[in-house]
């Protein structure tokens, strides 16, 4: 498959040490030849491959010096997109970086679009579609485990797995067929009900182990919307700024501080938060604070999490019931706060409204508790489970709703066979699941979704 050569800039736009153009394609040789000037009597077409070289960029219509640069030149098919890439380093900076990404354009090159570097290994056979997309995921990674997923993912885990379940499924279908073709045998008809049930069950079996993993793998991918709710003044703002180490939020000792939804994401024991401060949750005659407390009650539903939070120095009001009614069902940590202070609240009555829920006291201006209040966190989604290195983890939602899909339609053989529905009838849903769990890894996918998903890539990637 043959493309034009594309360039751009591989580095977030802004001042650092250095900055890379990166070229792409059969000409990123002759391209960077026109503007390259280092060893003299050498091509670029003579360098050896994966070695990088000192010079200069050099505009050929004036013959003035651009920029000092290191040059890397690899040559494929032993690259990124499996095509022939130049790489310049530049020095750090908006005005170098563009004048070398506008010289190498002016000389055959396009720019590319975004994620086109990514799509070209895709469509090159160089990576599948489900690692392609492990490679945003790495970008946009917010923890360590959240890495170690999106690595796993690109290494081919996943990809393997599939084309595993996929040929199981294909050596299935071959075997119906052949039996369909020859029905003049006796026990033909059996064998092919006892052997799909097995190979169905099985199939069945390995895509419930993976959709066991999307929650916990969804949650490391995006996050979990975590709203801390509390009536005002009891020491949410001061939550937000423990967990994120940094004061983000206004504390004061006076009601209705919070006006509107603050929003951060944090590092909880590997667990990415989207940490969410709300205005507190009371009836109020200021308009603003109105706003912030009807806005406060739209996230509340979205949540993935709530933090409620109590004040150890006041009595339980009527208020505070009306957040436990509100919750109710609920993935919820009740935070009791302001320990350092002269207890007032009942804390049985605490225990009864928080039920199942787990219960932590903290004095967060004396940064106590918060270690038990991760723990809580990390426990009540992931009891450990997450540190299991042999577990392949589901995070992308187009994956995982794939995969719903093809339980579904190998569920539908399953019970076609059960009820000695015709095989050829069974034969469909098999095949179907087949063509679902191809969708993942890119091999039966339109053209159209793989526009779309590279679209969603940074530009230079």
């Amino acid at each position: 498959m043959e493309f034009d050569t594309i360039a751009a800039i591989s580095t977030p736009m802004g001042e650092g040490a250095i900055a890379i153009v990166r070229l792409s394609g059969d000409e990123a040789f002759d391209i960077g030849a026109k503007v390259f000037r280092g060893m003299k009597g050498k091509s670029m077409k003579e360098f050896d491959s994966h070695t990088i070289h000192y010079g200069h960029i050099i505009d050929p219509g004036t013959d003035q010096v651009v920029e000092e640069v290191m040059v890397s030149v690899m040559k494929g098919p032993k690259t990124f997109t499996r095509e022939d890439i130049v790489e310049i380093n530049c020095h750090g900076g908006l005005v170098s970086v563009n004048k070398v990404l506008q010289l190498v354009l002016k000389h055959g090159a396009r720019l590319a679009e975004p994620g086109e570097f990514t799509k070209r290994a895709f469509l090159n056979g160089r990576i599948d579609l489900s690692q392609a997309e492990a490679v945003m995921d790495l970008i946009r990674a917010k923890t360590d485990r959240a890495m170690n997923v999106a690595l796993n993912q690109m290494e081919g885990r996943l990809s393997n797995l599939i084309r595993k379940l996929r040929q199981e499924i294909l050596e299935t279908l071959a075997h119906v067929e052949v039996n369909i073709d020859y029905p003049e045998y006796d026990d033909v008809e059996e064998m092919t009900h006892d052997v799909l049930m097995e190979k169905s069950r099985h199939v069945r079996d390995e895509l419930d182990k993976l959709i066991r993993t999307s929650e916990q793998g969804k949650i490391l991918r995006e996050g979990l919307s975590t709203v801390i709710i509390g009536r005002p003044n009891v020491g949410k703002s001061s939550l937000l700024n423990s967990l994120v180490h940094e004061n983000k939020a206004i504390v004061t000792d006076i009601p209705g501080t919070t006006r509107d939804v603050i929003e951060e994401y944090v590092n909880v024991r590997g667990v990415p938060l989207r940490l969410v401060d709300t205005a507190g949750i009371r009836e109020t005659e200021d308009i603003v604070e109105r706003i912030g407390v009807e806005r406060s009650r739209q996230v509340l539903k979205e949540a993935d999490l709530i933090l409620l939070v109590l004040n150890h120095a006041d009595e339980l009001t009527h208020e505070d019931e009306q957040l436990f009614e509100a919750v109710r069902g609920m993935d919820v940590i009740v935070i009791v706060n302001k320990t350092d202070l002269e207890r007032k609240i009942d804390m049985d009555k605490v225990r009864e409204l928080a039920k199942e829920h787990p219960l932590v006291t903290t004095a967060l201006l004396e940064e106590e508790g918060i270690d038990e209040l991760e723990e809580a966190i990390s426990s009540l989604f992931f009891a450990g489970s997450i540190e299991a290195g042999d577990i392949t983890y589901v995070s992308n939602s187009r994956h995982i709703a794939l995969l719903n899909q093809a339980s579904d339609a190998i569920n539908e053989a399953i019970n076609s066979v059960e009820m000695g529905t015709p095989i050829d009838i069974a034969q469909i849903d098999l095949t179907r699941t087949w063509e679902l769990l191809g969708e993942i890894i890119g091999e039966s996918v339109h053209e159209s979704l793989i526009d779309q998903l590279f679209s969603q890539f940074c530009l230079g990637k």
